[in-house]
């Protein structure tokens, strides 16, 4: 476990972070970033979860997602083969992929397919299930772009957990709208 007995370190204030190797990076580097960008996502769920919470099962779902976006951070923010202070390093595994896979089908089997694009909306817990799935995306593509651009290494699954997960959060978005009933569904081309 991690021990966070002092919160201000000072460390940061020339414009630096480290890493879980404890290599220090400037706060706009494109891995802090990808990192920081799911903690902003957690945050979404987490408002989310406030809205939700008479549907335990999707809470329990969402609290564990909560926990994996931790692990994710834990991941990048350890490049390479690094490992962390205690020795050990955390990776996001596939295990946790499938469990999300299993969850997007357990919650889409009770929805009714979809005939037009969902517009963010119809309930609160809705509303912040897409604003976390925005930011889900956002996080991949600076995951993608930290892999691809910058050559740096990046753990597989975390790229797959990141996908399926904005999957899972339109899923889970349309299932807090009474199962699909309240969408506010897109209208193309209506205000013309």
């Amino acid at each position: 476990m991690v021990v966070l007995n002092r919160i201000y370190t000072r460390t940061g204030d020339d414009g630096t972070t480290a890493l879980g190797t404890g290599e220090r990076r400037k706060k706009y580097d494109l891995r802090i970033a990808a990192y920081g960008t799911l903690d902003e996502a957690n945050a979404a769920i987490g408002i989310a979860r406030l809205y939700a919470g008479d549907d335990a099962t999707l809470d329990a779902a969402l609290g564990r997602i909560q926990n994996d976006l931790f692990d994710l951070g834990a991941d990048l923010c350890t490049p390479g083969k690094g490992k962390g202070p205690g020795g050990a390093r955390l990776t996001v595994t596939a295990a946790q992929v499938t469990w999300l896979e299993s969850e997007i089908d357990r919650l889409n089997a009770a929805l009714a397919p979809l005939r037009s694009f969902v517009l963010p909306g119809g309930s609160a817990a809705s509303a912040y299930l897409h604003l976390a799935r925005t930011i889900c995306r956002r996080a991949e593509r600076l995951i993608a772009e930290l892999k691809d651009k910058a050559g740096e290494s990046v753990t597989p699954e975390v790229l797959k957990y990141v996908n399926r997960l904005s999957d899972f959060l339109f899923v889970a978005a349309r299932h807090a709208n009474d199962k699909g009933a309240r969408d506010l569904l897109w209208r193309p081309g209506q205000n013309r």
